[in-house]
């Protein structure tokens, strides 16, 4: 309990206890509203993980190289007879991922949409879903709009959550509209 009471602290919250002999024990954990709890899928980019509220997350594929196109400068792939722009984390903006040889013959595709508009994420490696407790984290802690916030896992791993509304406004910019599927 310790351990919760440091980091309720931390946090700006506050941890009650209340036990009565033979009835029991209540634990009331109070956080500021600048947290929320919401369903995530893991995966690793360059050795990093990240997350994206599992909401935006319309399916997983696996591809190899040679599916991948470009068209106008951007990576496309056709999917279920749609074109779908591809986008790389270490690509998009200043996240930086490291990177690894691409030694891979199949790359995992997230495909994340909101409304009409989506997009495939190529991602190194699946991790999971997993249900996060994320902190929204000021602008001069981020050097990216592309970052929601933050979580920490319970062996001590920060994970990085990805602002989906906020890839596909950027994307906007850049690509065509209908270039997005």
């Amino acid at each position: 309990m310790d351990v919760v009471r440091t980091t309720a602290d931390r946090l700006k919250g506050t941890v009650h206890i209340a036990s009565t002999v033979g009835k029991g024990t209540t634990i009331q954990l109070r956080v500021p509203l600048t947290l929320a709890s919401i369903q995530t899928l893991l995966f690793r980019v360059g050795g990093r993980l990240f997350a994206v509220p599992l909401s935006s997350v319309i399916e997983i594929t696996r591809i190899t190289d040679q599916e991948i196109h470009r068209v106008d400068q951007r990576e496309v792939l056709r999917l279920r007879d749609q074109i779908l722009t591809l986008v790389r984390l270490n690509n998009l903006s200043r996240i930086r991922a490291v990177d690894a040889p691409n030694t891979k013959k199949k790359n995992f595709v997230i495909v994340i949409g909101q409304a009409e508009k989506r997009f495939g994420l190529i991602v190194d490696a699946m991790v999971g879903e997993e249900e996060l407790v994320i902190k929204a984290l000021p602008g001069e802690i981020v050097s990216s709009d592309l970052i929601s916030g933050a979580s920490i896992l319970g062996d001590g791993t920060v994970v990085l959550i990805l602002n989906v509304p906020a890839i596909l406004t950027k994307l906007s910019r850049s690509v065509p509209l209908g270039a997005i599927a």
